[in-house]
């Protein structure tokens, strides 16, 4: 990212510290933040800097080479010992310990990411993937793991069923986890008819497209009741959305919001009153849910195959944002440098 554009180019690939190992890149993800970080990048580092989240502090006016949904071969292993040995595919947390911060790989002017051919990152976040699991799959393992930790924000074992709005990659990892939960019914609504395949490939019971039938009308057709709310899931993270979905939710709804908004929104909290609802606001995963992920790709428990849509080169990767800027057919593109 270089003053708001895309562009490819030749750059210094960090100095490892001993906790560090060097990796090429096996594929890395194009994540719905790094589109909006594209032209908004400002703002994300401002409320980053005002909550006091140093991992994504970085300088906008210096070069950023994004990629924080990583898969990755060893090829220079951590001087200290640690981590796996040269050669291992590995599924990466992307992260790097310095001194007095931690880099978060991506974000960060001195440590690139996956949209490249090498990167640097602990030694000790990567994970090694099955030989018999294809490596590129790992790429994956970031975004399903916030997925997870968005249908874990809640402590319920959803017996009014589940509704997501949005079926992008995120509303598509949290569709997976619900139905590898036996959640029923699930509902997921999108304007994308191919979105609204992934959904229903991926488990959700009913899909519908919110211009013919609102998504918890679909919901009430299919026996929801409000002894019973659902939970409903905002993963489209754009103006308006949440003010929407607390408008629609039934009387006592919780409601996750996933979808990472740069841009100021409002709600009224007259209606989330009224509604009686529980917002809940998360970001990222924790480890375990992101060796969880692993396990779940590995095992074919969630079919991530069906999340990837396109593969492009670093050629490629600036058309690639021009698609997914008016998803229609895409949900996840991956980077193969």
């Amino acid at each position: 990212m270089r003053n708001g554009q895309i562009v490819v180019d030749e750059v210094e690939l960090p100095e490892p510290l001993d906790r560090h190992a060097v990796l090429e890149t096996v594929a890395c993800g194009i994540c719905g933040t790094d589109l909006h970080c594209l032209h908004h990048a400002d703002q994300f580092v401002e409320t980053a800097r005002e909550g006091g989240i140093d991992r994504f502090v970085f300088d906008t006016s210096v070069d950023v080479v994004f990629g924080h949904e990583l898969a990755g071969r060893i090829i220079q292993p951590a001087a200290d010992g640690s981590g796996p040995p040269e050669g291992t595919a590995v599924a990466v947390m992307p992260q790097a310990t310095l001194p007095h911060r931690v880099a978060t790989v991506g974000y960060s002017n001195s440590h690139p990411g996956g949209y490249a051919e090498r990167f640097v990152a602990d030694a000790n976040a990567c994970v090694p993937i099955p030989d018999d699991m294809d490596p590129t799959l790992g790429a994956l393992c970031e975004p399903l793991a916030v997925g997870l930790h968005a249908v874990a924000a809640v402590n319920t074992d959803f017996p009014g069923g589940a509704i997501v709005i949005g079926c992008g990659p995120i509303g598509l990892t949290v569709i997976a986890w619900l139905s590898s939960r036996g959640v029923a019914p699930v509902v997921a609504a999108d304007f994308s008819a191919a979105r609204r395949g992934l959904a229903s490939r991926l488990g959700a019971d009913i899909v519908v497209d919110p211009a013919s039938l609102p998504a918890v009308e679909a919901w009430r057709q299919s026996g929801g009741t409000t002894s019973a709310p659902p939970v409903m899931f905002e993963c489209v993270g754009v103006p308006g959305m949440i003010d929407h979905v607390i408008t629609d939710a039934p009387f006592g709804t919780s409601i996750v919001v996933a979808g990472y908004c740069m841009e100021t929104d409002t709600f009224r909290p007259a209606m989330a009153i009224n509604h009686h609802v529980s917002l809940h606001f998360v970001l990222g995963w924790t480890p375990s849910e992101f060796r969880q992920s692993l396990d779940a790709l590995a095992e074919g428990t969630i079919d991530g195959e069906a999340l990837v849509t396109g593969e492009v080169d670093l050629d490629g990767v600036a058309g690639a944002f021009d698609e997914l800027a008016s998803p229609v057919e895409h949900a996840k593109i991956l980077i193969v440098p």
